[in-house]
């Protein structure tokens, strides 16, 4: 089987030229490069990608850590990553985790024999003291805030976007006020649960409904939230798609948004632009592209993404 020594013995060059050819090294004489390839033509030669990645030292690779490959926001972080990705001729491998701590780690061990440049952290289930070991393998980031130095992060205030949202519908009249999560034990539903205590007191039990994800949950969601003997007059629901659940409710019900219930949502996805909406926009898409930015080029700096509000018909 033909390999890097063969060819630059028939091409009459030194090995490091042929390694500089096949990593497109801009500074090699053209009738070097032109002999190199004529043998690799000659001979069909196929380089063998990690031999090429042990040369270069990097495989141009990136794993991304995604909890689930079902929802709309991270389906935005990844589409943000992706972009950055393709700009920069890098390739993506999805590292799906359910929030399994076993399986994170798992993800992360694999640091330790290279296939990765680095791994972005689009959600975690371990702790970072748990994670930040792995860090000395290769470039490892957030896509949220953390205060160790040995992980970059993109992230946006939550707690900030938070507070505007509930001060908004305090601003409308509102005091009845419910909200949806995905996850119960999460530092974002800490957050939470947090501002909504600093705007409207302390969180009556029956007003936070956790596991929402999709349209069907937030379709739920309401229906329980409506039926309570003292019914909230606004929900803030953790995605557009669970808002559009509830407005269908709403409306199933005969209710009239926003008049006798306001929704405001989260992350300006489609459904609820098509359905006028208000949101909270985190702009994902740019988190994805600056986490993949930093991983790109080795940093552990902290790089906060603005968020919007968008307001619209539903409140």
């Amino acid at each position: 089987m033909t390999n890097i020594n063969d060819i630059a013995r028939l091409a009459g060059v030194s090995v490091s030229t042929v390694s500089r050819v096949l990593n497109n090294y801009k500074y090699v004489a053209e009738e070097k490069r032109e002999a190199v390839l004529k043998i690799i033509e000659e001979m069909n030669y196929t380089p063998n990608k990690n031999a090429i990645d042990l040369i270069r030292g990097e495989t141009r690779t990136i794993g991304v850590i995604l909890p689930y490959n079902n929802n709309q926001a991270f389906d935005q972080l990844l589409n943000g990553i992706l972009n950055k990705a393709v700009e920069h001729d890098f390739s993506i491998t999805v590292l799906p985790s359910k929030y399994n701590k076993e399986k994170e780690l798992e993800h992360l061990q694999r640091l330790k024999s290279k296939p990765f440049d680095g791994i972005i952290i689009t959600s975690k289930a371990n702790d970072w003291e748990t994670i930040i070991p792995y860090s000395k393998y290769a470039s490892i980031v957030a896509c949220e805030y953390t205060h160790h130095s040995e992980i970059g992060c993109s992230y946006i205030d939550r707690y900030a976007s938070y507070i505007d949202a509930f001060q908004l519908l305090k601003n409308k009249g509102h005091s009845k006020v419910a909200f949806t999560t995905v996850r119960r034990e999460s530092l974002s539903t800490d957050q939470m649960i947090t501002a909504y205590n600093e705007i409207f007191g302390e969180l009556p039990p029956d007003y936070h409904i956790s596991g929402c994800q999709c349209l069907e949950d937030g379709y739920e969601a309401a229906k329980q939230f409506l039926q309570l003997p003292e019914r909230p007059t606004a929900i803030y629901a953790n995605g557009d798609e669970v808002a559009g659940g509830m407005y269908l409710y709403a409306k199933s019900q005969q209710l009239k948004i926003p008049t006798d219930l306001a929704i405001i949502g989260q992350e300006n996805q489609p459904i609820g632009i098509g359905l006028g909406l208000s949101t909270v926009d985190h702009q994902l898409t740019k988190v994805g592209e600056q986490a993949c930015s930093l991983v790109i080029e080795k940093s552990r700096d902290k790089v906060k993404i603005p968020y919007r509000i968008v307001e619209r018909d539903s409140v």
